[in-house]
């Protein structure tokens, strides 16, 4: 185990089927993510997205606003990082890949759901409505395997103790 681990409970390391199987399993029931672009000035700028509601199979699809700033970065630097948290039932997970946007009528319509209204008050056939795709490359993630109440029992004991102590299961994906 790498140093980076030896605190954790169980590191996994993932790739192919498995990996995409494993983060459908994790993203399936978030509807928020976070995505992180490289601004123009080189700091990173995060803001939420909708998650379509399809399974995972290494490709994420979002709607967007053609003009928007996140677009302009893409065209510099494709690189995005999109997170995940599920506190309640504690799993944070973290995307990366690479990003490219289109104005694909056919997948705006595939992808249209009326709660875009609110951003989009024109409707599908808004002509600012561009199709934000993410192609994910490698994942990391951390998943707890008790209760909250149990975990940070178990954190505390291992902070006192200095021990290690299974608090679930850690992992990286390559996809």
């Amino acid at each position: 185990m790498s140093e980076k681990h030896d605190h954790d409970s169980h590191y996994k390391e993932l790739s192919g089927h498995e990996g995409i199987a494993k983060i459908a399993e994790l993203i399936k029931a978030i509807r928020i993510a976070m995505m992180t672009t490289v601004a123009k000035d080189g700091t990173m700028s995060s803001r939420p997205m909708a998650i379509q509601d399809e399974p995972f199979n290494g490709t994420l699809w979002f709607l967007t606003r053609q003009g928007s700033e996140k677009v302009g970065e893409l065209a510099e630097d494709q690189h995005v990082t999109l997170t995940f948290a599920e506190p309640k039932d504690s799993k944070y997970i973290t995307l990366k890949g690479m990003a490219s946007v289109n104005q694909d009528r056919g997948k705006i319509k595939e992808l249209w759901n009326p709660l875009y209204k609110a951003w989009f008050p024109k409707g599908e056939n808004d002509p600012e409505i561009a199709v934000l795709l993410v192609e994910v490359s490698e994942a990391d993630y951390w998943e707890a395997s008790s209760s909250k109440l149990v975990m940070l029992a178990k954190y505390a004991a291992a902070s006192v103790t200095g021990g290690k102590v299974a608090i679930g299961e850690t992992g990286h994906v390559q996809v």
